[in-house]
Protein backbone atom coordinates (compact mmCIF):
# COMPACT_ATOMS: atom_id res chain seq x y z
CA UNK A 1 0.00 0.00 0.00
CA UNK A 2 1.38 3.40 -1.03
CA UNK A 3 1.94 6.01 1.68
CA UNK A 4 2.92 9.69 1.56
CA UNK A 5 6.35 8.97 3.12
CA UNK A 6 7.27 6.13 0.76
CA UNK A 7 10.84 6.14 -0.55
CA UNK A 8 11.47 6.48 -4.29
CA UNK A 9 13.93 5.04 -6.78
CA UNK A 10 15.55 6.91 -9.65
CA UNK A 11 15.49 4.81 -12.80
CA UNK A 12 17.90 5.75 -15.59
CA UNK A 13 17.62 2.69 -17.87
CA UNK A 14 14.83 0.16 -18.36
CA UNK A 15 12.98 1.58 -15.33
CA UNK A 16 12.35 4.73 -17.40
CA UNK A 17 10.11 2.57 -19.56
CA UNK A 18 6.86 2.42 -17.58
CA UNK A 19 5.84 -0.71 -19.50
CA UNK A 20 8.50 -2.65 -17.54
CA UNK A 21 7.04 -1.93 -14.09
CA UNK A 22 3.95 -0.77 -12.22
CA UNK A 23 5.48 1.38 -9.48
CA UNK A 24 3.20 4.28 -8.49
CA UNK A 25 3.73 8.03 -8.54
CA UNK A 26 6.19 7.81 -11.42
CA UNK A 27 7.47 11.18 -12.61
CA UNK A 28 10.25 12.52 -14.79
CA UNK A 29 13.34 13.65 -12.86
CA UNK A 30 16.98 14.73 -13.21
CA UNK A 31 20.05 14.09 -11.10
CA UNK A 32 23.35 15.91 -11.21
CA UNK A 33 26.73 14.34 -10.60
CA UNK A 34 25.84 10.97 -12.13
CA UNK A 35 26.21 9.37 -15.57
CA UNK A 36 25.12 6.07 -17.05
CA UNK A 37 27.72 3.46 -18.02
CA UNK A 38 27.54 0.03 -19.62
CA UNK A 39 29.30 -2.43 -17.30
CA UNK A 40 30.50 -5.96 -17.79
CA UNK A 41 30.03 -8.13 -14.72
CA UNK A 42 30.94 -11.55 -13.45
CA UNK A 43 27.20 -12.32 -13.25
CA UNK A 44 26.39 -12.63 -16.93
CA UNK A 45 28.01 -12.36 -20.34
CA UNK A 46 26.14 -9.23 -21.43
CA UNK A 47 26.37 -5.65 -20.18
CA UNK A 48 24.34 -4.05 -17.42
CA UNK A 49 23.46 -0.38 -17.59
CA UNK A 50 24.74 1.17 -14.37
CA UNK A 51 25.14 4.58 -12.82
CA UNK A 52 28.45 6.11 -11.87
CA UNK A 53 29.42 9.28 -10.07
CA UNK A 54 30.31 11.95 -12.64
CA UNK A 55 30.79 15.53 -11.45
CA UNK A 56 29.28 18.05 -13.84
CA UNK A 57 27.07 15.52 -15.61
CA UNK A 58 23.27 15.52 -15.44
CA UNK A 59 21.03 12.61 -16.41
CA UNK A 60 17.31 12.37 -16.87
CA UNK A 61 15.25 9.48 -15.64
CA UNK A 62 12.11 8.49 -13.82
CA UNK A 63 11.41 8.43 -10.11
CA UNK A 64 8.69 6.22 -8.65
CA UNK A 65 7.47 5.32 -5.19
CA UNK A 66 8.36 2.04 -3.51
CA UNK A 67 5.12 1.30 -1.62
CA UNK A 68 5.63 0.79 2.09
CA UNK A 69 9.39 0.96 1.60
CA UNK A 70 9.27 -2.70 0.57
CA UNK A 71 12.33 -2.92 -1.68
CA UNK A 72 12.34 -6.73 -1.98
CA UNK A 73 10.83 -7.04 -5.47
CA UNK A 74 12.87 -4.19 -6.90
CA UNK A 75 16.05 -5.45 -5.24
CA UNK A 76 15.44 -8.88 -6.86
CA UNK A 77 15.02 -7.20 -10.25
CA UNK A 78 18.18 -5.15 -9.68
CA UNK A 79 20.16 -8.02 -8.08
CA UNK A 80 23.58 -6.95 -9.41
CA UNK A 81 23.12 -3.45 -8.02
CA UNK A 82 23.33 -1.77 -4.64
CA UNK A 83 21.10 1.14 -3.64
CA UNK A 84 22.68 4.53 -2.95
CA UNK A 85 20.91 7.63 -1.61
CA UNK A 86 20.67 10.66 -3.87
CA UNK A 87 21.11 14.09 -2.33
CA UNK A 88 19.71 16.25 -5.12
CA UNK A 89 16.91 15.16 -7.43
CA UNK A 90 14.92 17.58 -9.57
CA UNK A 91 11.28 16.53 -9.93
CA UNK A 92 7.78 17.98 -10.08
CA UNK A 93 6.22 15.95 -7.27
CA UNK A 94 5.28 17.83 -4.10
CA UNK A 95 7.52 17.74 -1.06
CA UNK A 96 10.97 16.44 -0.29
CA UNK A 97 11.49 12.82 -1.27
CA UNK A 98 13.92 10.13 -0.19
CA UNK A 99 15.34 8.80 -3.48
CA UNK A 100 17.75 5.94 -4.12
CA UNK A 101 19.74 5.09 -7.25
CA UNK A 102 20.97 1.62 -8.18
CA UNK A 103 24.62 1.11 -9.12
CA UNK A 104 26.38 -2.14 -10.08
CA UNK A 105 28.40 -3.26 -7.08
CA UNK A 106 32.17 -2.93 -7.61
CA UNK A 107 32.83 -6.59 -6.76
CA UNK A 108 30.61 -7.62 -9.72
CA UNK A 109 32.41 -5.46 -12.32
CA UNK A 110 34.46 -7.51 -14.78
CA UNK A 111 36.40 -6.69 -17.92
CA UNK A 112 37.25 -10.34 -18.58
CA UNK A 113 35.70 -11.46 -21.84
CA UNK A 114 33.13 -9.70 -23.98
CA UNK A 115 30.04 -8.16 -22.36
CA UNK A 116 28.02 -6.70 -25.25
CA UNK A 117 24.88 -4.63 -24.86
CA UNK A 118 21.72 -6.57 -25.74
CA UNK A 119 19.98 -4.64 -28.49
CA UNK A 120 16.61 -5.71 -27.06
CA UNK A 121 17.64 -4.10 -23.73
CA UNK A 122 18.76 -0.90 -25.46
CA UNK A 123 15.48 -0.83 -27.43
CA UNK A 124 13.51 -0.93 -24.13
CA UNK A 125 15.59 1.86 -22.60
CA UNK A 126 15.33 4.12 -25.65
CA UNK A 127 11.60 3.45 -25.96
CA UNK A 128 11.22 4.72 -22.39
CA UNK A 129 13.29 7.84 -23.05
CA UNK A 130 11.37 8.56 -26.24
CA UNK A 131 8.02 8.31 -24.43
CA UNK A 132 9.15 10.40 -21.46
CA UNK A 133 11.51 12.96 -23.00
CA UNK A 134 10.96 12.82 -26.78
CA UNK A 135 13.71 12.64 -29.43
CA UNK A 136 15.83 15.19 -27.53
CA UNK A 137 15.78 12.92 -24.48
CA UNK A 138 16.94 10.00 -26.60
CA UNK A 139 19.84 12.11 -27.92
CA UNK A 140 20.74 13.13 -24.35
CA UNK A 141 20.59 9.45 -23.28
CA UNK A 142 23.20 8.53 -25.90
CA UNK A 143 25.34 11.60 -25.06
CA UNK A 144 25.39 11.01 -21.28
CA UNK A 145 25.97 7.26 -21.38
CA UNK A 146 29.47 5.83 -21.31
CA UNK A 147 30.92 2.41 -22.07
CA UNK A 148 29.64 1.94 -25.62
CA UNK A 149 32.95 0.30 -26.56
CA UNK A 150 31.62 -3.02 -25.18
CA UNK A 151 29.68 -3.39 -28.46
CA UNK A 152 26.16 -4.53 -29.22
CA UNK A 153 24.65 -7.99 -29.67
CA UNK A 154 21.69 -7.89 -32.05
CA UNK A 155 19.10 -10.12 -30.39
CA UNK A 156 16.01 -8.38 -31.82
CA UNK A 157 14.85 -11.49 -33.67
CA UNK A 158 14.96 -13.53 -30.44
CA UNK A 159 15.17 -11.08 -27.50
CA UNK A 160 17.25 -12.27 -24.56
CA UNK A 161 16.30 -9.32 -22.38
CA UNK A 162 13.61 -10.52 -19.94
CA UNK A 163 11.56 -7.29 -20.11
CA UNK A 164 11.78 -6.88 -23.90
CA UNK A 165 8.95 -4.82 -25.38
CA UNK A 166 7.32 -4.64 -28.78
CA UNK A 167 8.95 -1.74 -30.60
CA UNK A 168 7.98 0.07 -33.76
CA UNK A 169 10.14 0.50 -36.85
CA UNK A 170 10.62 4.23 -36.04
CA UNK A 171 11.69 3.33 -32.47
CA UNK A 172 14.24 0.83 -33.78
CA UNK A 173 15.45 3.33 -36.40
CA UNK A 174 16.08 5.86 -33.61
CA UNK A 175 18.19 3.32 -31.71
CA UNK A 176 20.08 2.38 -34.86
CA UNK A 177 20.74 6.06 -35.66
CA UNK A 178 22.02 6.69 -32.13
CA UNK A 179 24.43 3.78 -32.48
CA UNK A 180 25.57 4.96 -35.91
CA UNK A 181 26.23 8.44 -34.47
CA UNK A 182 28.49 6.75 -31.91
CA UNK A 183 30.37 5.01 -34.75
CA UNK A 184 28.93 1.58 -34.00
Amino acid sequence: MERAGDPFFFGYGSLVNRATHDYPRAARAKVRGWARVWRGTSLRQVAYLSATEAPGVEIEGLIAAVPGGDWRALDRREAAYARHPLAMVEHDLPGRLSVMIYKVEAHHVSTAGPHPILLSYLDVVVQGYLREFGPGGVARFFETTRGWEVGVLDDRAAPQYPRAQVTTAPDRAMVDAGLRDLGM
